[in-house]
């Protein structure tokens, strides 16, 4: 018999940022898909770390940004709340990070970080002032209201950080990418919307300077899947409700050699690759810009568990309460991916 806490934590997973519409179909061939090849993570010389990620994988990306704010010099962030929104609380993550039943307490939430950044949970909170961040939501998203977005703006703000906002467009609750397959405002798997929009370069500009223009014809990369085994805290990664299996984009000049920056991409709920296939990681328009700008990709995967349903990140405390923190299950290893990849 479930734990009554087990037993609402299920519940709340079932409801929390899982959106209509069921397992997509695996993501037809296109011509700038690139079928992944058996491998494993190497170091590359990698000059910076960056995060982006949609929904709970918003949510995760800003934990992994704010807990290594030393390591990790930018974010995009699409479709979440503020740093900690949840605190530990799934009817907080309910009805104060998704609806705005609830308010977020912002105010506590700063007071936390800055807190957990004096006992050295997390890196200080002064390596924020000035990083980059990208944040985006869509009219149509009525999964995570507006209002509980504006607060993670406030709250990259209150830390001095440098944020682009783009609230003006009408997406729904999605990663929004040139190469979607539904419709603009509709929430519906695979959750990846086509606005006729380019939000990838936009905060890929704002995180990395000028880009160049997109590789919009076959990829001149490599797509690494990999064992997420080794890098899980646990040595079992379906024991942190992630996949088997990971992916890296590493483009020819990375592999050759030459000094590349790392994006780690993080897909929102029942969008990894049990669900949905590579839908993200082939239309997330990420492996495009990697090609022609230097940049190599990496995409954790979660997967369904008893208390997470369908695939979500851990940003509301489904594995214990250290979660937003250094040492945080789904945190360290993300971090541990990226300790291999930059050396």
């Amino acid at each position: 018999m479930k734990t009554p806490w087990k037993a609402v934590t299920t519940l709340a997973a079932a409801l929390l940022l899982v959106l209509p519409g069921g397992v997509a179909a695996r993501a037809a061939s296109t011509p700038y898909t690139k079928a992944p090849v058996a491998g494993t993570l190497r170091a590359y010389p990698v000059s910076a770390v960056y995060v982006a990620g949609v929904s709970s994988g918003g949510y995760l990306a800003t934990q992994l940004q704010v807990a290594y704010s030393a390591r990790i010099r930018g974010a995009a962030i699409f479709a979440a709340g503020p740093y900690y929104c949840a605190q530990n609380s799934v009817p907080q993550a309910l009805y104060g990070c998704g609806d705005n039943i609830y308010p977020t307490y912002l105010g506590n939430l700063e007071a936390y970080t800055r807190a957990w950044a004096s006992s050295g949970w997390i890196d200080g909170t002064g390596n924020l002032a000035g990083q980059p961040v990208y944040v985006y939501h869509g009219t149509s998203d009525a999964t995570v209201k507006k209002s509980v977005t504006d607060d993670l703006v406030r709250y990259y703000q209150d830390f001095g950080a440098g944020v682009r906002y783009d609230s003006g467009g009408s997406a729904g609750h999605s990663w929004v990418t040139p190469y979607g397959t539904v419709g603009c405002t509709a929430t519906a798997s695979p959750f990846l919307a086509d606005c006729g929009t380019d939000p990838q370069g936009a905060f890929l500009a704002h995180l990395l300077g000028p880009v160049a223009a997109p590789n919009t014809g076959p990829l001149g990369g490599t797509l690494i899947r990999f064992s997420q085994d080794s890098f899980a805290v646990n040595g079992w990664a379906n024991g942190l409700s992630m996949d088997g299996s990971g992916f890296a984009y590493v483009p020819a000049a990375c592999a050759a050699g030459t000094t590349c920056r790392l994006l780690v991409a993080l897909h929102g709920c029942a969008q990894g690759y049990a669900r949905v296939g590579t839908a993200f990681v082939d239309r997330a328009n990420l492996n495009q810009y990697a090609d022609t700008n230097r940049l190599i990709v990496l995409y954790p995967q979660a997967i369904a568990s008893g208390v997470n349903p369908n695939g979500c990140w851990d940003w509301w405390g489904y594995l214990g309460t250290n979660y937003p923190i250094k040492g945080g299950a789904q945190v360290e290893t993300v971090l541990n991916m990226v300790r291999r990849l930059d050396g």
